[in-house]
């Protein structure tokens, strides 16, 4: 089940990121008087009630500006408007009914999406409630009053947008069928794969950078079972233009990823790791999804004895925080290696849906203890009483300890190392949970 997606939009400079931390719960957009400061979309995972849903912050949208950077960030904001669910039309009651918000408000009504009016900078309620009547003239409805910096008003805009939400989507049918993800920058082989796997042109192959615009599910059938590859648009680097005209079009890869049961990250084994391949598999990782990194174009590299070693440690060094990942070097264009992909798929799905007994993960804590103490701190030392596996995908355990101040998280990858060592968990991440029980 994907989560739903609500996109923040309207003019530069109405309090679109003051909403978006607001809900965001931190401060993650920059927030400034200047309009334009806020270039491209930034996501968030927001909780209200029982709903989960992913929230984008757009550039502010001037219609018809001539500015590359403006017109940039409409692009952006128009991507943002096709990919979300519900849209919340922001705009400024001290500013009050521009020409730029019909303009707005022509675009959403074209995108055929639920929009929710939703008036900003309404301070005091009876001060200002007059003023937000007259923004029943843009035609989407009930304006709803917000004060993003006050936090008033919050909890009726988040009723609306639930309720906006498509059950069908909220309660859509389990598809069992293995689900992977092939994200990573702009042309770095990942529609050229999909279309080797497929043996056709399903997904269209061009040299030009960031050429698939939307993520695309596409069937491969193998020794008789079913697997779905989403294609996502690629991850742009950083413009080398004078302004940075857009950050990261990030939000294709967190639906994706969102969906998927594993992701593989394709680098481009011509320009190496990059720091950009390692922001974006940290989307994969922090939603604790299956990892497999994918070096194509294997046939483009000269190569000598340690060719595969060295490309091996540049990459370990990059991605630090995921050593679990299972790494295989390929060719889209020849085929090298493209059949074991599936091999190493299968293994990690399986992996990730791997149970332990609690009797045998204990007799490895014991072990794990008894090798090397936990911490302890001012005398007081941690005490691990008992480890239980709660779920799988991924496998998340829960350990009951005495003190949560005393943990530490080098000791935690030491028990998860253990755990490895015996178990394997190849090409997933493992999160641990401490509870504390109080000693009596």
């Amino acid at each position: 089940m994907s989560k739903p997606v609500v996109a923040v939009v309207g003019r530069p400079n109405v309090g679109k990121s003051t909403l978006f931390n607001a809900l965001a719960g931190s401060r993650i957009s920059i927030v400034e008087d200047t309009p334009g400061v806020t270039r491209d979309r930034i996501y968030a995972e927001v909780s209200w009630l029982n709903y989960q849903f992913t929230l984008i912050d757009t550039g502010g949208i001037e219609p018809e500006s001539d500015d590359i950077i403006l017109s940039r960030m409409r692009e952006q904001a128009e991507t943002a408007i096709m990919t979300a669910d519900v849209i919340l039309f922001l705009t400024d009651v001290r500013q009050g009914v521009v020409d730029a918000d019909f303009k707005v408000a022509d675009m959403l009504r074209r995108s055929h999406r639920p929009v929710l009016l939703v008036v900003n900078k309404v301070d005091d309620f009876n001060k200002y409630m007059p003023d937000v009547y007259e923004f029943y003239n843009l035609g989407l409805g009930d304006p709803i009053p917000v004060s993003a910096q006050g936090k008033l008003g919050i909890g009726d805009m988040l009723d609306e947008v639930v309720k906006r939400f498509d059950p069908a989507q909220m309660e859509e049918e389990e598809d069992d069928r293995p689900k992977i993800a092939v994200i990573g920058k702009p042309n770095a082989g990942k529609s050229s794969i999909i279309n080797r796997l497929l043996g056709e042109e399903r997904v269209i192959v061009s040299p030009i950078a960031g050429t698939t615009r939307d993520a695309i599910d596409t069937t491969v059938k193998r020794n008789g079972r079913e697997y779905v590859f989403i294609d996502t648009a690629g991850l742009r680097r950083k413009s080398k233009v004078k302004e940075e005209l857009e950050r990261y079009s990030i939000i294709r890869t967190v639906t994706a990823v969102e969906r998927c049961d594993v992701a593989v990250l394709v680098i481009d084994a011509t320009e190496g790791i990059t720091e950009q391949d390692a922001k974006i598999a940290g989307i994969a990782h922090e939603r604790g999804k299956g990892m497999i990194i994918a070096v194509n174009k294997w046939d483009l590299v000269e190569k000598d004895t340690s060719t595969m070693k060295k490309f091996s440690e540049k990459i370990w060094q990059k991605l630090s925080s995921m050593p679990y990942a299972e790494l295989i070097f390929l060719s889209a264009k020849t085929g090298q290696r493209l059949p074991k992909l599936f091999d190493v798929i299968d293994a990690v799905i399986e992996n990730c849906a791997l149970r332990v007994q609690t009797g045998v993960l204990n007799e490895i804590l014991t072990e794990a203890m008894a090798m090397k103490q936990p911490p302890s701190d001012k005398g007081k030392r941690l005490r691990i009483y008992y480890i239980t596996q709660v779920s799988v995908k991924p496998p998340t355990f829960v350990m009951f300890i005495n003190d949560k101040k005393l943990t530490h998280f080098s000791y935690t990858r030491y028990i998860e190392n253990q755990i490895r060592t015996t178990f394997g968990f190849r090409g997933t991440p493992i999160h641990f949970i401490y509870r504390e029980r109080k000693e009596k």
